[in-house]
């Protein structure tokens, strides 16, 4: 069967590298070596099941600072009937973990002993006192950790393939243990390839990528318990890439190879497996990062033997779901350890989502606990968006067969945050403002997280309709009256009793390039033929502002070239322009100076948060009441270009 592209199901992939790697003798751990007993033991793996050589204690210990008795001269005790013990003969003072005398099996703690001199007085010498007093009686064993308490000689202490955590090495040490077993670390190398790519810290030109790959792939596998190689940037040429892998696997356990693993033609790497060893899967059904490689590579040496490859897509996204999804378990079965299991929350879809029928689609999404439901909020889907991956809360997997889910549908999630930090996050969906970016940052520092889906100022509004959002964010113009949100909320969330709270005024323009080459000046040069426009998708604030006044000036979409050119971002609108993907596009003035663009100012409007009474009230967002009157999160904002924040946190309406 031809492997070359054709993508096969996740299990069956999964199942030929598993079969090759038994066939190869590599299930299971790689190598034991013994490792000194200290801090450097974090993290590893044990190999082997470790067994108590001590108890611990190994003898009767005090528990308390006190005098050590025999029981049953306590037993006449009572407060109004004291027993006075002679030190030395029934009564011997210990600290804490001192051993008890052979003769002794309980312990009366200091502060409930009376010190008595040599002629029956009170004395402050309560560690040296001729006598005790005691007016109550102690059952046998009190205050003492017998011996065994803790460990008992050749006990099991620890089972192997526990990961080691602080308190295991003070549980080993406490067993007698000065040295432990543990799996050798699997050896990665990481090969980044391709001509366009740079290291970081280089200077860029049109054209380079900064390569990173490598550096998300390491450190998943440094996170995973591998040791990591990462080797230098090789050119997209076939016989140089052979010879960097057969490089690397002389000191690997496992090459992962990136980039350079589709069907294009400088993509080297299905070749240069097939060359070095054998390839066993061109393609596996899932998005991102359907163009994976396995194979395995027949490395020279005494005696010879094979490893595994792994071509790894160059888009970042198809990179660390491949870490993942391959990476993760290989090295798990290498040290011997049980995979990650991510804990996996049922989760309602807050939109529409279609996905490949063939393919198992790994959907991220950010996740919130809103009036009692838990809702999934979809992110950008573009396998070259990494930040997608930092921004998200955990991914829900679409099984291949399935072409979607409807809005309100169940997924399962696995997360990337603890519940926890779910029961701590603000869910914003809503139209994108640079000040919510500025917002989670201030509420991060008090303990709490934004976490927000940009679905423009309608989807918001819809959003809330539903209960699948905390609050949003909206800057509606009513087309009419010129009113920003009211006529908008009262149409969509006639049953939704919410307050409007002034949030800011921003300054709205057309960015263009620096120095405005096509020399516009106005929203009506956006009807010349040679102006091409990037918009904003249909719901968003922005989108509606545009069409208020190219109405008014009755300019038809039809006129404006680039019309249906949409993006989702202020942000997105301003690289659309910096790259000369379009010549101009309406957005906020912090937009165009974050890229150094030149920005038309044209309109002020009001970007105001739509919040539901109810979450208005919660200690959940209390925080944010507190942030709009401090005057230095107020000073942050208004230092942004075309920002004014005169009624932030005012309520401008309660409907």
């Amino acid at each position: 069967m031809p492997v070359y592209l054709h993508d096969i199901p996740l299990p069956e992939a999964q199942q030929r590298l598993w079969t090759a790697l038994q066939e190869a003798g590599l299930i299971g751990i790689l190598d034991v070596e013994p490792i000194p007993l200290d801090e450097n033991a974090l993290g590893r793996v044990l190999a082997e099941p470790v067994w108590a050589l001590l108890s611990s204690p190994h003898y009767h210990a005090s528990a308390m600072d006190g005098y050590a008795v025999r029981s049953a001269d306590t037993s006449a005790a009572a407060p109004s009937n004291p027993v006075q013990l002679t030190c030395g003969e029934a009564a011997a003072y210990v600290d804490t973990g001192d051993p008890l005398p052979e003769w002794a099996d309980a312990v009366i703690p200091i502060e409930l002993i009376e010190a008595l001199d040599e002629t029956g007085g009170l004395t402050r010498q309560v560690r040296r006192p001729a006598a005790v007093r005691i007016r109550a009686a102690v059952s046998p064993w009190s205050h003492v950790r017998p011996m065994g308490e803790d460990i008992v000689a050749t006990e099991l202490v620890l089972p192997a393939g526990q990961v080691l955590r602080p308190v295991d090495l003070g549980a080993l040490a406490a067993s007698g243990q000065a040295t432990v077993k543990v799996a050798r670390r699997p050896r990665v190398a990481v090969l980044p390839t391709g001509t366009e790519l740079v290291a970081v810290g280089q200077p860029v030109k049109r054209g380079d990528i900064i390569e990173y790959n490598s550096i998300v792939l390491g450190a998943q596998v440094k996170q995973w318990g591998g040791e990591v190689q990462r080797y230098p940037i090789t050119a997209d040429d076939f016989e140089q890439i052979c010879a960097r892998v057969k490089e690397a696997a002389q000191w690997a356990d496992l090459v992962l190879l990136n980039a350079g693993s589709s069907a294009g033609s400088e993509d080297f790497s299905a070749r240069v497996v097939e060359t070095l060893g054998e390839l066993l899967v061109h393609g596996v059904a899932v998005r991102p990062g359907h163009p994976v490689i396995l194979g395995m590579l027949r490395v020279d040496g005494e005696p010879a033997r094979q490893i595994p490859i792994i071509g790894v897509p160059g888009y970042p996204v198809s990179a660390a779901i491949t870490g993942e999804i391959f990476v993760e378990p290989l090295l798990a079965k290498w040290l011997g350890r049980q995979p990650v299991k991510p804990i996996t929350v049922e989760a309602a879809l807050t939109r529409k989502v279609a996905s490949p029928a063939g393919d198992d689609d790994y959907l991220r999404v950010v996740v919130g606990d809103v009036n009692g439901r838990r809702l999934a909020a979809p992110l950008s889907r573009g396998a070259g968006v990494i930040t997608s991956l930092v921004r998200a809360d955990g991914i829900a997997i679409i099984p291949r067969g399935i072409q979607g889910k409807e809005a309100g549908e169940k997924v399962q999630v696995r997360l990337y945050r603890s519940p926890t930090e779910l029961a701590r996050t603000l869910l914003v969906i809503g139209s994108h403002d640079l000040t919510l970016d500025l917002l989670a940052q201030y509420l991060m520092s008090r303990g709490l997280r934004l976490s927000s889906s940009h679905a423009g100022s309608l989807g918001g509004l819809i959003a809330l309709s539903r209960g699948e959002a905390h609050l949003a964010g909206s800057h509606l113009m009513d087309l009419e009256s010129g009113e920003y949100n009211l006529t908008y909320i009262r149409k969509y969330l006639p049953d939704v009793r919410v307050k409007v709270m002034g949030w800011v005024e921003r300054q709205q323009g057309l960015m263009v390039a620096k120095g405005n080459p096509k020399m516009i000046r106005a929203l009506a040069d956006l009807a010349r033929k040679d102006v091409r426009l990037v918009n904003r998708q249909r719901g968003a604030g922005t989108r509606v502002l545009l069409d208020f006044h190219l109405g008014k000036m009755g300019i038809s979409p039809e006129q404006v070239q680039g019309y249906g050119q949409e993006e989702f971002t202020h942000m997105a609108v301003a690289a659309a322009v910096k790259s000369g993907r379009a010549d101009t596009g309406l957005g906020i003035a912090g937009a165009a100076q974050a890229l150094d663009l030149d920005f038309i100012p044209l309109y002020r409007e009001r970007y105001d948060l739509i919040v539901p009474e109810s979450v208005y009230e919660s200690t959940l967002f209390r925080p944010v009441i507190e942030l709009a009157t401090e005057e230095a999160f107020r000073k942050a904002v208004a230092a942004l270009p075309g920002y004014q924040t005169v009624r932030m946190g005012d309520i401008l309406a309660e409907m």
